[in-house]
């Protein structure tokens, strides 16, 4: 795109005063420009004084496929939820949406645009986007049909038409031409704009991730043809293309007439059906693009369509990823995808994401801080490695600490308990946060914020607690919640020196007439917005229906859940110790949810076929239960252990929620958590392909690799690597070829008291090849590795190696980050003296080995510490 001289946008924009969208679609040269541009050095600026763009937000599928259906499926109103989502999404700061439109679901198999619900509401989406100020691109081909995770039953062009047909099969290319010009001339009946003019739609990406194969030619060709037909519409706004799909053609989109390139990024890959743990923030370091010195590359603009932490809840990968893409040049960024709130509670959608205000609280607060660290940071700014760009500008994040932070004279932002005090208190307007400050002290789970309406005079937003009742990332169902919601009466004290210590909070949403003063700067709130106002302070200036953030001061969304706890459900998620060292004390820590004021909860403690005590637990937070296990129960053998909730007159036991307790003659449950009591010096078990297959990352990483089960002669299940001939077509490859990673930090937190004694590292495997090169890999908490090889023979043995024996050595990237030209090592920039105690995550690494006509196995059975 160029952008016009000053007088003839000014001769345009007056003309357009008197001329109407269909005149001036006749005349394509003379159209109104769009709100931005693409200058000559691929800068995406605004129209309207030239600042480069930089906008941060969120895809959200509501209007189409999975998403619609459930929420038909849980009774929800499709409007509805939009709008509660969208006002979330504000309420974030989101001002970047993006979505790949479900074109299977709104035209028929020759292309022409069907007027029906998933297109009203896609208009719906978009109007109620507008009036929150969030701009908007749109991607108008999707490419694949709409069941995931159900059966198919979309009938559009991509019903027929597969992405590898799509840009060469004729009817298909006729097909897709067809559809953008309608699509771009289609009138939104809510805007009463055409989707090519509406100001607030600033760009369109053709299509979403395509596949290709050379010829290049043909490719480009294609890519030209469709920018071609939308800009045949008379649409004059930038045209974005997917270059990182297909890394074997990229050159052919680079060649093509199009005037930005898409990316994305899944830095620790998709798809692991259990919680990723460990410290990925390396994985999120750097977003190295290969060829960012071609000159076909730096004349286009750059954009990130879609983004994720995959399978981490962490809250602090997004801040770090939203500062890689500024480094990198990016100028938009949207994560994939925001969790309706309506299905939210059992993240079905897609289960490798989770992300929602009411539901990932601390997560949802790192989106906002990931905004501001998008739009503070400067295009093309450099930082130095991991660790030492930990804090940068007004930001840090802290894996040790799960916390994201912003910290601004006028802004407060954190994802976690921090003491870390506002830089300037006094000149503080906004706030947000889950857990406690130096400015706030909070009891609940959700996310609360505080915006300063006047001095003295305050926006307190209260979101119900959410407590995590399951690992998220497993097999989803709607029938299976993996969070639940509670509103609960909570205490809060603020610090904010205009309020001083007696202020008074009044609702203001809808339905909620709840008032409290506070006493000493405490008061006790429930979910909901509040007028908070200092002792004397007229607040008549302000009603329920005052502007406030694109809306009104009323505004507020959340799920019902349990209201109070008089209808909770009590839930709990509890992992029990690997093992519990004999003659010491255990700790032990459960989440409970559904516990009211004046219920109690007891740990009843039995060593099998022994003792058995009652013990008391304590609360350090809410639906926190931690007791200690004393050292004169804890001798060698079993211990068998239950959580007792008294609440009235009920007594519930957990596992299993069941009425009575264990001590009652009665109790016939079998169910109860278990631990194995060991002598001090017993081996440490890291893994155990047994045991572990649900909670490890066993994959490949070059193309003729893969995992797999197998029994060994004993009959015990080992983890099998495998790397086979290679197929027509195949080069071989060289660096790791497939990996085990297995996170160990809580069963060495366990056995803390033995940590000294631990000298070696052993691992019980056999390779099928001689000479296989492989090596053992600790990884600490700082993210800081430490190798030693690892010889195998072809029976399956011990091999023991000395913690002596490990050397500083790069960390590998596994799951392997996505796009492939993703690091896949990170080297720190300093290596301190190994300490057993700061590590947390073991890797068995099998190097890429010479190409044979039958595969080579490596078998791993067991890895542990003696």
């Amino acid at each position: 795109m160029f952008q016009r001289p000053l007088f003839l946008l000014l001769l345009s924009c007056f003309f357009s005063l008197f001329t109407s969208p269909e005149a001036l679609a006749q005349k394509p040269a003379k159209a109104p420009g769009g709100d931005v541009y693409v200058d000559k050095k691929g800068v995406l600026r605004w129209q309207k004084g030239g600042q480069e763009v930089a906008l941060f937000g969120v895809n959200y599928t509501a209007p189409f496929a999975y998403s619609y259906r459930a929420i038909q499926k849980v009774g929800g109103n499709h409007e509805q939820a939009i709008r509660q989502d969208v006002y979330h999404l504000a309420r974030l700061g989101v001002d970047a949406f993006r979505v790949h439109v479900w074109d299977v679901e709104i035209t028929d198999t020759v292309g022409n645009l069907q007027e029906n619900e998933h297109l009203r509401l896609l208009d719906f989406l978009v109007n109620e986007l507008k009036q929150r100020g969030i701009k908007i691109i749109l991607t108008p081909i999707a490419y694949w049909n709409n069941g995931y995770p159900e059966p198919d039953t979309g009938t559009g062009f991509s019903s027929i038409f597969s992405k590898g047909e799509a840009y060469l099969n004729p009817r298909a290319i006729a097909a897709q031409e067809r559809y953008l010009t309608q699509f771009l001339n289609h009138r939104n009946p809510y805007t009463k704009a055409l989707n090519r003019e509406d100001p607030d739609i600033l760009a369109f990406e053709v299509c979403n991730e395509p596949r290709y194969h050379k010829p290049e030619e043909q490719v480009t060709s294609f890519a030209n043809r469709m920018a071609a037909a939308i800009r045949a519409t008379g649409c004059r706004k930038p045209v974005f293309y997917n270059v990182s799909e297909n890394p074997d053609v990229y050159q052919a989109i680079l060649n093509a007439k199009v005037d930005g390139l898409t990316f994305q990024w899944y830095p620790q890959g998709l798809v692991a059906n259990h919680a990723l743990r460990g410290n990925f923030l390396p994985y999120v370091d750097q977003y190295p693009i290969p060829y960012r010195q071609d000159p076909r590359f730096t004349s286009k603009a750059r954009m990130v369509y879609e983004f994720e932490s995959a399978d981490i809840i962490q809250p602090i990968m997004y801040p770090f990823m939203a500062r890689s893409f500024r480094t990198a040049g990016f100028q938009w960024a949207t994560q994939f995808a925001y969790d309706p709130l309506a299905i939210a509670y059992a993240n079905t959608e897609y289960q490798t994401h989770y992300l929602n205000l009411a539901y990932t609280p601390a997560k949802a607060i790192s989106l906002l801080i990931a905004g501001k660290v998008f739009r503070t940071v400067k295009r093309g700014q450099q930082f130095p490695r991991y660790p030492q760009d930990s804090v940068f500008s007004d930001f840090r994040v802290s894996y040790r600490q799960q916390l994201s932070e912003m910290n601004t004279p006028e802004e407060f932002y954190y994802t976690a308990n921090t003491r870390t005090a506002p830089k300037q208190l006094a000149k503080l307007q906004h706030l947000a946060g889950v857990g406690s400050s130096p400015v706030v002290t909070y009891g609940g789970t959700g996310a609360y914020f505080l915006d300063k309406l006047a001095p003295g005079v305050w926006r307190l937003e209260v979101m119900p607690d959410a407590v995590p009742i399951r690992d998220p990332f497993e097999r989803a169902s709607l029938s299976k919640p993996v969070t639940q919601i509670l509103w609960n009466e909570q205490l809060m004290a603020l610090a904010l020196p205009d309020l001083g210590q007696a202020f008074t909070l009044k609702a203001l949403d809808e339905g909620n007439s709840y008032e409290s003063h506070a006493t000493y700067g405490r008061a006790t709130v429930r979910p909901g917005v509040y007028l908070v106002a200092a002792a004397g302070k007229s607040t008549a200036a302000f009603t329920p229906r005052t502007a406030f953030n694109h809306g009104e001061l009323r505004e507020f969304a959340a799920p019902k859940g349990f209201v109070f706890l008089e209808d909770a459900q009590q839930q709990v998620r509890h992992m029990p110790p690997v093992q519990a060292t004999a003659g010491q004390p255990l700790h032990l820590s459960a989440t409970l949810s559904g516990v009211a004021s004046g219920d109690s909860v007891l740990l009843v403690a039995q060593h099998y076929y022994g003792r058995t005590r009652t013990l008391p637990t304590t609360s350090p937070a809410y639906a926190t239960y931690e007791a200690t296990v004393p050292a004169d129960l804890l001798y060698p053998g079993q211990l068998r252990y239950w959580l007792v909730l008294k609440h009235s007159a009920q007594t519930l036991t957990f596992p299993g929620g069941y009425s009575g307790q264990p001590r009652d003659w009665d109790y016939a449950h079998a169910e109860h958590w278990e631990v194995p009591v060991v002598a001090p010096g017993t081996p440490l078990p890291l893994f155990v392909a047994s045991r572990d297959q649900e909670s490890i990352e066993a994959r490949s990483i070059v193309d003729n690799a893969w995992t797999d089960y197998v029994t060994t002669p004993s009959g015990a299940l080992a983890l099998r690597l495998v790397q086979g001939p290679l197929r027509p077509g195949q080069t071989a490859q060289t660096g790791p070829a497939a990996s085990l990673r297995a996170y160990f930090g809580d069963k060495l937190a366990a056995r803390a008291f033995d940590m000294a004694g631990f000298q070696t590292v052993v691992v019980r495997a056999r390779s099928s090849q001689p000479g296989a090169r492989l090596k053992v890999t600790l990884t600490t908490r700082d993210a800081v590795s430490y190798s030693a090889p690892l010889p195998l023979g072809t029976e399956l043995q011990d091999v023991r190696l000395p913690l002596s024996a490990f050397r500083p050595d790069a960390l590998l990237l596994l799951p392997r980050p996505y796009p492939g030209f993703n690091a896949l090592q990170y080297q720190p920039a300093s290596t301190p003296a190994f300490k057993l105690a700061d590590s947390e995550v073991l890797q068995v690494i099998w190097e890429a080995a010479t190409a044979t006509d039958q595969p080579l196995t490596v078998d791993v059975e067991s890895v542990s510490l003696q």
